[in-house]
């Protein structure tokens, strides 16, 4: 027993000493350079920011946006998330639903804004195949944007909390002779509440965060995303000014956790699950089959582009299929050199991020440490869930600017393991909290060290889980951009950093072509570990 709580006591060690150095210190800098930018203690850079009118315009533009995109993306996701749980829609349809709900994830949010000028700009592909245009700068172009970027996190909340809804309830209301807006109020909506206006927070969290989408179809709509990265990586940089408007941006965070927290009590959890058989029903099948496909229509309708530009020779007006422009991405080193650099990132951050998140779930699901240590990583997988990717990476950048780190490949695995930090802690700690509880103590009886036990009898266990957070991490950090764009260097630069530099020289063409990389690299990647997960799975 000794030895056993010696090996948490390091492992538990070593995660604290990780976000202490790359977390609380970094924040702790950020902190300084707001209030003592001058070498002494001020609010000044509060007063003038706060007196801003531009900088109160850009607030009130980001809270106006995501709020209202928010409110459509739950409406949209709900749907989606209807349809697969409450219809009779064939199996492969729901299966195309789901699919196309999750697709957003595989791309960096700055391809959906291009994506939607070349699709409703005046050239655009929807605007020549519908003979009539758009216009999608400012606030139509960042709430369509934003939307389709949130869709795959609100549609995970709501589908997965539909799966634990005890469908009998509805059975037994329509028995009493509830009407039916009474009858899927009570069977539906009300277990759902909680999750709802959770799926409202996340949205809107997620959206007044971003950056990629504001950097190309912000148009003159100013957003805080903006505004901080302007004040930090603009013509004059006021790292001081920075500071403050991405504490600023932290107070969607603090509120979003408090809520959060409040919101759990509307969690409603079933003792039985009950097996319930829909009954036929070809008009609301036929109603949400089609609403499913509109909306799915319309998102890949967006997507679209993305195939059709790169290859022909010279859109809108030379529209013969070619594959120059994919030869040019790949004879240039420069382009080749930076997809290799984000498959080795995404690649090492997984590797890192597993080995993180396994741990700290470890001390908190299978052993017996002190529960106000562990009541600490749980604080720090609740606050890192709610901290936007580009706070972080300029705490990064004012923290280790001058240090042998600055500009390293390190640095940018390290940042994305803590931005990813809070889902993969919980996939595990999940997995790991529901095994045998006594096979350590077993074990132990049987001479084995708990260490020996966690690697010959927990983790095969846990591999299937440990595989989807290796997925988890790959993807995100193939298409990240918020964090690392503060602190990628010219030999460090991975792949959307680059999509933003070739954004400047209207080179669209190798945009498209790096976006497709990307989105080709993580389906195969989803596809390859889901297909090792299932096979774990099977044999366990």
């Amino acid at each position: 027993m000794k030895q056993k709580n010696i090996e948490i006591k390091v492992i538990f060690t070593v995660v604290i000493a990780v976000f202490s150095v790359f977390l609380l210190f970094p924040f702790l800098k950020l902190l300084g350079q707001a209030f003592m930018g001058d070498g002494s203690f001020s609010m000044k850079y509060f007063s003038e920011l706060l007196q801003e009118k531009s900088f109160l315009t850009a607030l009130k533009n980001s809270v106006l946006i995501s709020i209202t995109s928010a409110f459509i993306t739950t409406v949209l996701a709900f749907l989606l998330a209807y349809t697969i749980h409450y219809t009779n829609v064939p199996g492969w349809w729901k299966k195309v639903v789901n699919w196309v709900a999750l697709l957003p994830m595989l791309l960096p949010t700055i391809t959906y804004g291009f994506a939607i000028i070349y699709s409703f700009g005046k050239q655009g592909l929807l605007t020549k195949l519908f003979g009539h245009e758009l216009y999608m700068y400012g606030f139509p172009g960042l709430t369509l944007g934003y939307v389709i970027y949130t869709i795959p996190t609100a549609f995970m909340l709501i589908y997965n909390t539909m799966g634990y809804i005890d469908k009998k309830f509805g059975v037994v209301s329509k028995l009493m002779g509830d009407h039916p807006l009474a009858n899927f109020n009570i069977s539906v909506l009300r277990p759902l509440w909680g999750t709802l206006a959770t799926s409202m927070i996340q949205s809107f969290f997620l959206s007044f965060t971003d950056f990629g989408i504001p950097a190309s179809v912000g148009g003159k709509v100013d957003t805080i995303a903006g505004v901080l990265y302007q004040e930090m990586l603009g013509s004059i940089p006021d790292f001081s000014r920075g500071a403050v408007v991405a504490l600023v941006m932290l107070m969607p965070s603090i509120i979003s956790i408090i809520v959060l927290k409040w919101l759990e009590k509307y969690n409603i959890r079933y003792n039985k699950i009950s097996a319930v058989e829909l009954k036929k029903n070809h008009v609301r099948d036929g109603v949400f089959g089609a609403i499913s496909a509109c909306i799915m229509l319309a998102m890949l309708s967006i997507f679209a582009v993305i195939f059709v530009v790169p290859f022909v020779e010279e859109w809108p007006y030379r529209v013969n299929f070619t594959l120059e422009h994919v030869k040019t991405v790949f004879q240039d080193p420069n382009l080749y050199g930076v997809f290799t650099n984000s498959l080795f990132v995404a690649a090492a951050t997984a590797v890192v991020g597993v080995l993180l998140s396994y741990g700290a779930a470890l001390v908190t699901a299978r052993s017996n440490l002190n529960g106000k240590l562990k009541g600490i990583i749980e604080g720090l997988a609740l606050v890192i869930n709610t901290i936007p990717g580009m706070v972080l990476g300029i705490a990064f950048m004012l923290t280790f600017s001058g240090t042998s780190l600055q500009g390293t490949f390190l640095l940018i695995i390290v940042c994305d393991v803590v931005h990813y930090f809070s889902t993969p802690y919980l996939m595990v700690r999940n997995s790991l909290s529901k095994m045998n509880a006594s096979w350590e103590t077993t074990a132990m009886l049987m001479g084995d060290s708990w260490i020996k036990t966690i690697i010959r009898v927990v983790t095969p266990n846990a591999l299937s889980t440990i595989i989807e957070v290796f997925s988890y991490y790959f993807v995100n950090a193939m298409v990240t951009i918020s964090a690392v764009i503060f602190i990628a260097g010219a030999r460090t630069m991975v792949i959307t950093t680059k999509i933003k530099e070739l954004q400047y020289y209207n080179k669209f063409n190798e945009v498209f072509v790096l976006s497709l990389l990307i989105l080709a690299t993580n389906i195969i990647a989803k596809y390859v570990f889901q297909w090792l997960a299932n096979q774990l799975s099977r044999r366990k």
